[in-house]
């Protein structure tokens, strides 16, 4: 009977969120806010590096700049139904990671001062349209839609009910001025949450009510040159660099001081954060992966002495011992993190960057 009564609920939700389609009107969402933009002049509206950049950086890097990662439509709406068209650029697929968190969309909105979820806009194919919430109550009310962590978009087009309005914000929350801007990897740029509002940068971006910058390559977090130049022309609050994952000790001894010294030219005063390498669960039984990142750990923590005695007096480091717990259930497939994980990961920065952004 339990289970009887639970198959009605759900089947009257879905019915709940069907609406007719003449009921609504879509707004392309070019006429709204777009926060996590790290740069302007990018070739389309929603990718993540400059247009100078075609060429000059290597090509999985520019390939990976036209995922959406950390981007996020802001507006303010009346509407008791919000909806979406969106079309992909590439409709990825992966075996290890949720569609809804590599190609959906991810609604929040903004109440007594804090982001809450709403609802996720779930993909069926390059192109999609979802109801993502219905029967509210109509009053006007901020909101946020988080935007596709591993896939690029061509269109995004917001629908609310015809006698509504949709328009930019009232809030500037996340706050706009000296966003953050993180540097890394697969992991940074989101892999595997299960939505785009639960990726690490992303809840930072909530807590610290502080606009982020996702400069996440997957596999390609590999201190390119080009890269750090660019991240010196934002006016961040803080860079933090997550990238160990994807070099090796030999590419470290070599890259690395000077991917800082190229952030330090430009921006001596404004604090840098390094991440050591998440432990991945599975190094307790490959001792190739053991004594590998231990050995990038005991590497980043020379480079980081040495900057120091440099005289480099806003440097700053963070062990991962506790990053995403001690219980290994942060994961997975050992190396990518679930929600769980991002939570964790997420939390234990929270503090250090409160501090560091003032």
């Amino acid at each position: 009977m339990r289970f009887f009564l639970l198959i009605m609920i759900l089947a009257l939700s879905e019915i709940g969120m069907a609406a007719p389609s003449d009921s609504l009107k879509y707004v392309n969402a070019n006429e709204l806010q777009l926060i996590g933009k790290g740069f302007t002049d990018t070739q389309n509206r929603y990718e993540r590096l400059p247009a100078r950049l075609d060429g000059k950086t290597r090509t999985p890097v520019w390939s990976l700049s036209k995922n959406c990662s950390g981007l996020a439509i802001r507006f303010r709406t009346n509407s008791p139904i919000i909806a979406a068209k969106w079309e992909l650029t590439g409709d990825v697929y992966m075996n290890h990671f949720a569609p809804s968190g590599i190609k959906g969309l991810d609604l929040y909105c903004l109440k007594n001062g804090k982001w809450q979820f709403v609802n996720s806009a779930r993909p069926s194919g390059k192109s999609n349209s979802s109801i993502i919430i219905n029967h509210m109550s109509g009053d006007n009310m901020e909101y946020m839609l988080y935007l596709p962590l591993y896939d690029g978009l061509s269109n995004l087009e917001i629908g609310v009910k015809t006698t509504a309005t949709i328009d930019n914000p009232q809030i500037d929350s996340p706050q706009k001025a000296k966003p953050v801007v993180f540097y890394g990897t697969s992991i940074t740029q989101g892999g595997c949450a299960s939505r785009a509002g639960m990726s690490y940068t992303n809840q930072l971006s909530r807590m610290l009510n502080r606009q982020t910058i996702n400069l996440g390559f997957s596999g390609n977090g590999q201190l390119d040159y080009e890269i750090a130049e660019a991240m010196t022309e934002i006016d961040a609050s803080c860079y933090v660099i997550d990238c160990l994952p994807n070099v090796t000790i030999a590419q470290m001894d070599e890259k690395y001081a000077h991917f800082l010294d190229i952030i330090r030219e430009k921006k001596p005063n404004t604090p840098i954060l390094l991440v050591e390498t998440i432990l991945f669960p599975h190094m307790y039984f490959d001792q190739t992966v053991f004594s590998l990142l231990q050995g990038q750990n005991a590497t980043l923590q020379k480079i980081y002495a040495n900057q120091k005695k440099k005289g480099d007096k806003n440097i700053y480091y963070l062990k991962s011992e506790k990053l995403i717990g001690i219980d290994n259930e942060a994961t997975v497939d050992g190396v990518h993190l679930t929600d769980l994980g991002f939570q964790r990961m997420a939390q234990n920065l929270y503090p250090v960057l409160k501090k560091l952004i003032k």
